[in-house]
């Protein structure tokens, strides 16, 4: 088992830094199922390829198994994506590296410039740029084609 304080780490790709996370305390176990686990919550910060933050993920609690490639994000789980202005609230959310998603299973809340949507769950890709929300409610606002607003008023006459 190992331990650290005030961690940072940066992953990158081909020399561009792709993500950064930190922690006020990691703990490593590398047993039988090998994890890294942030007891004390952790923020993860996501780059474009000229380093500008595209999305972060905070939580109070996170653990990484590294052989499965999953991550758990549990008690106040907030997901921003900057470029949509859009944040997601939840207690828990899993990101499977392996198949590029994130989801929850509980109760979750995005809030977006002009709604505010709930839902029973929620699948996303892993830029929260795209996402499906179980059992949604909420108000918002519902935009019709051109050609309907186009056609609606030749109906009328």
């Amino acid at each position: 088992m190992e331990m650290a304080r005030d961690i940072e780490i940066l992953y990158s790709d081909s020399g561009l830094i792709q993500a950064s996370l930190t922690g006020p305390l990691m703990i490593r176990n590398d047993g039988d199922e090998s994890y890294i686990e942030f007891p004390e919550g952790f923020v993860v910060v996501f780059f474009d390829s000229i380093m500008q933050k595209k999305s972060e993920i905070t939580a109070d609690y996170g653990i990484s198994f590294e052989a499965k490639k999953i991550l758990e994000a549990k008690n106040n789980v907030v997901v921003l994506n900057l470029d949509k202005q859009e944040q997601l609230n939840t207690e828990h959310l899993v990101g499977d590296q392996n198949k590029h998603i994130i989801f929850s299973d509980v109760f979750v809340k995005i809030t977006t410039p002009d709604n505010v949507l709930y839902g029973d769950s929620l699948v996303s890709d892993e830029n929260f740029e795209n996402y499906t929300i179980n059992n949604v409610s909420g108000e918002f606002l519902i935009e019709t084609d051109q050609e309907e607003k186009e056609e609606s008023p030749n109906e009328l006459k």
